[in-house]
């Protein structure tokens, strides 16, 4: 993945290239296009001429995580061909997406005709987080307010694989009257987890469960997070229980916070 520090310089000692393009991925397409236009307008605030990904579909993770690497493969190739006609860096607003497709494409594609796009695609993908925290200055001119309590879930692959986590809390506390609370379970599984949820779904409903007990716990008025597998497992329980708190993704909560 491409290293970005603070300042849009990249770990190539190059700068961030002011045209991104912005992979969806197929849950910002099927169930959560309002984010994906979060996004999008986050990055154009902070200078970047956002281009959009044409015919890119889904990465292929969940044939991959549950073994199925042919039929993963003839599922991510239609994406990277597509991204492979873009420039710049890749921008993916879910951290499952970003880490699959940066660190695991490379893996899947080898030996096969199209190894080296893998290599090449993969190399420019980013998170969104993490161009967020690049332009900190940007979103703390933009005189973001949101007043009340929020807890932030670390999804597992954008902890464990792409080890990030201080990103999107800096980008956080750029907000005004935001009082970012701990939680106890921050880094812990949602239960999500793709096909787990559907193999075990005793078992996920009681991870998203706590997760939840734990921020009522904290009296926080939103969860948020980067993923948006982990907000839909965590979204459709809150739902399903009629309970607070809200889920949301990181770009809405800067929407509501008034990022123009």
């Amino acid at each position: 993945m491409i290293g970005i520090r603070r300042g849009a310089d990249t770990a190539r000692g190059g700068h961030l290239p002011d045209t991104v393009a912005l992979f969806p991925t197929c849950l910002g397409d099927l169930v959560m296009p309002d984010t994906v236009e979060h996004a999008q307008h986050a990055l154009g605030v902070c200078g970047l001429d956002v281009r959009p990904v044409r015919g890119g579909t889904c990465c292929g993770q969940p044939a991959f995580n549950a073994g199925f690497h042919p039929q993963a493969r003839r599922v991510a190739r239609v994406s990277l061909r597509a991204l492979a006609q873009t420039t710049g860096p890749i921008v993916v607003p879910a951290g499952s997406c970003a880490a699959m497709m940066s660190r695991h494409w490379v893996g899947l594609f080898a030996g096969d005709r199209d190894a080296e796009l893998a290599r090449q695609v993969a190399g420019r993908v980013v998170e969104f987080s993490a161009v967020l925290a690049t332009h900190l200055d940007v979103l703390e001119r933009g005189h973001l307010s949101w007043p009340g309590t929020a807890g932030y879930h670390d999804s597992c692959h954008m902890l464990r694989e792409l080890r990030l986590s201080g990103e999107p809390r800096a980008v956080l506390g750029c907000v005004r009257d935001l009082e970012l609370v701990p939680l106890a379970s921050a880094d812990r599984c949602c239960g999500f987890g793709g096909t787990f949820s559907v193999r075990y779904p005793e078992v996920s409903v009681a991870m998203a469960d706590s997760k939840l007990d734990d921020a009522r716990s904290r009296g926080v008025d939103v969860l948020i997070s980067a993923d948006p597998g982990c907000l839909m497992q965590l979204g459709g329980r809150a739902e399903r229980t009629g309970e607070t708190p809200r889920v949301i993704h990181i770009a809405t909560l800067l929407h509501e916070a008034g990022l123009r």
